[in-house]
C-alpha cells in the first residue's frame, strides 16, 4: 500500500500536535508553585471574561430598551458591569505579578507581550462600553472624551459621539481582538508552560550544570 499523499489539513493537524500534543493541551498535573495565590489570578481573569461575553451576548440580543427598563435586565446589565470590574482587577493583578516575576523568561516573550496586547485592546473595549450605556454617563463620558481624541486627529474615524458606531466597535470588533488574543495567550501558556518563580528557575539552572 502506498502512503496516502498529505494534503495541507494533514500538515497542519501534524503540526499542531508538533507544537501542542494533547498532554500539554490540557495537562492533568501541574507544578507545585502553581498553588501559589499570584497563579490564580490569570484563571480569574478567563472566569471573568466568560461571564462578561454570556452576559454581553444577552445585553446584544434584547437590546438597550429591556436593559434600561426590565428588571432583569437591570441585573444582566449589572452583572456585565461587575465581571468587567473583576476582570480588570484581576488582570492588572496578574499582568504586574508576573512582571515582578519576569515572566518572559524561558523564551516566554511572545506569551507576555500577548498578555499586554490584550490589556491593552480590553481597555479600548470598556471605553466603547461605557459610551455604548446610552444613558448621561455614557454622554458625559463621550462629551469629555471627544475633545482629547480628536486632538489626536482619531476623532475623523473613530467618533465618540456616535452611538451606533461606539456599539459596533463594542460587540464586535474589540472582542473579537480581546477573544482572539486571549485564546492565544492560553495556547502559548499551555506550549511554554506556566513561569516557574526564580528560586525554581534557578535550582533547575544548577542542577543543570
Amino acid at each position: 500500500m502506498t502512503a496516502p499523499t498529505k494534503n495541507w489539513t494533514g500538515a497542519l493537524r501534524e503540526a499542531g500536535l508538533r507544537s501542542l500534543p494533547p498532554e500539554r493541551l490540557l495537562p492533568e498535573t501541574q507544578p507545585s508553585y502553581v498553588a501559589s495565590w499570584i497563579y490564580v489570578f490569570g484563571a480569574l481573569t478567563m472566569a471573568a471574561l466568560g461571564i462578561i461575553t454570556a452576559t454581553g451576548l444577552v445585553l446584544a440580543v434584547m437590546g438597550p430598551t429591556w436593559w434600561h427598563h426590565s428588571a432583569t435586565g437591570h441585573f444582566v446589565n449589572s452583572l456585565h458591569l461587575w465581571s468587567v470590574e473583576l476582570f480588570f482587577f484581576a488582570m492588572v493583578v496578574h499582568l504586574w505579578g508576573k512582571f515582578f516575576m519576569a515572566a518572559w523568561r524561558g523564551n516566554r516573550a511572545l506569551t507576555w507581550m500577548t498578555g499586554v496586547v490584550c490589556f491593552m485592546a480590553s481597555v479600548g473595549t470598556a471605553f466603547t462600553g461605557y459610551l455604548s450605556q446610552t444613558n448621561f454617563d455614557a454622554q458625559w463620558i463621550a462629551t469629555q472624551a471627544k475633545d482629547g481624541i480628536n486632538s489626536t486627529g482619531a476623532g475623523a474615524v473613530f467618533n465618540v459621539l456616535n452611538v451606533g458606531q461606539m456599539l459596533m466597535w463594542h460587540i464586535t470588533l474589540l472582542p473579537l481582538a480581546v477573544g482572539a488574543i486571549a485564546v492565544l495567550h492560553v495556547l502559548l501558556v499551555r506550549k511554554r508552560g506556566v513561569v516557574p518563580p526564580f528560586a525554581d528557575d534557578m535550582t533547575k539552572t544548577e542542577v543543570a550544570k
